[in-house]
């Protein structure tokens, strides 16, 4: 296979969670332009108007609306996005994910469940039910979204680092399990991004963004874009050969 053709997804279907804002965006609107079709699940109605937005640009693009807290819904859109795909899947990734901030000691209970519920446990279950497709197929791609609290502990997040934590294990295993029949598992972990989810760190005047903006040898947070070459690679057959891998999209933050 020539250079050109590894990276051609032209014509493949694929599910991009949390794909109305952010990073979800960025990565669903990268698969986009390189011709697949796509279905976005968000947690509003704005998900329907991302996608007719998507649509008016002429790509082949579906909302769908869930909560991915609550089990029965993760297994009911991800049907529907199946069935809008015209019954079959080629690419996974699940970049939605919430926040909750508070100290380990104080941190309530309920928020640790919701984390825990939205940002591993629905992980698993649509990785679990794409490789059921993709297995009976033979070739699949899924890509996590894990975090630089993958690797550091982070601070006031003990649920969100505890989750994505598990991403990064879940995303070895699986891979384990499925890369000699096919499926690629790998996971993108990215650095300081500008988006809703870091609001809190977002403020120039805030002394903790100044230290985050110091140690990214980029000297910038990264944007949806920067995530959109990340993510094509891991979607097309020049990842053929990458398992379990944890790639950091960070500006080089990881490393400094």
């Amino acid at each position: 296979m020539n250079a050109k053709d590894l990276f051609d997804i032209t014509g493949k279907k694929a599910i991009v969670t949390g794909g109305t804002r952010g990073l979800g965006y960025g990565m669903a609107e990268g698969l986009l332009e390189a011709g697949c079709e796509v279905a976005i699940v968000g947690t509003s109605d704005k998900v329907f108007s991302v996608a007719d937005e998507f649509k008016s640009r002429g790509f082949k693009c579906y909302g769908v609306k869930a909560n991915l807290a609550v089990r029965e819904e993760i297994y009911k859109c991800f049907n529907e996005c199946v069935e809008k795909l015209g019954g079959t899947l080629d690419i996974l990734v699940t970049a939605h994910g919430i926040q909750r901030r508070h100290s380990a000691e104080v941190f309530p209970i309920e928020e640790w469940d919701e984390v825990l519920n939205v940002n591993l446990n629905s992980v698993f279950i649509l990785c679990q039910e794409a490789g059921k497709i993709m297995l009976a197929k033979g070739y699949g791609k899924i890509i996590t979204i894990a975090s630089m609290v993958s690797w550091f502990g982070g601070q006031t997040v003990p649920a969100y680092s505890a989750a994505k934590g598990g991403v990064t294990q879940l995303t070895k295993e699986l891979s384990n399990d499925w890369i000699a029949r096919g499926v690629n598992v790998n996971s993108i972990a990215p650095g300081y991004m500008a988006t809703e989810m870091n609001a809190a760190l977002l403020d120039k005047n805030n002394p903790r963004y100044q230290q985050i903006t110091e140690r990214i040898p980029a000297n910038r947070w990264g944007t949806g874009d920067d995530m959109k070459g990340a993510c094509i690679f891991l979607a097309s057959h020049a990842s053929d050969y990458l398992g379990g891998a944890i790639i950091p999209v960070d500006g080089g933050y990881l490393v400094k």
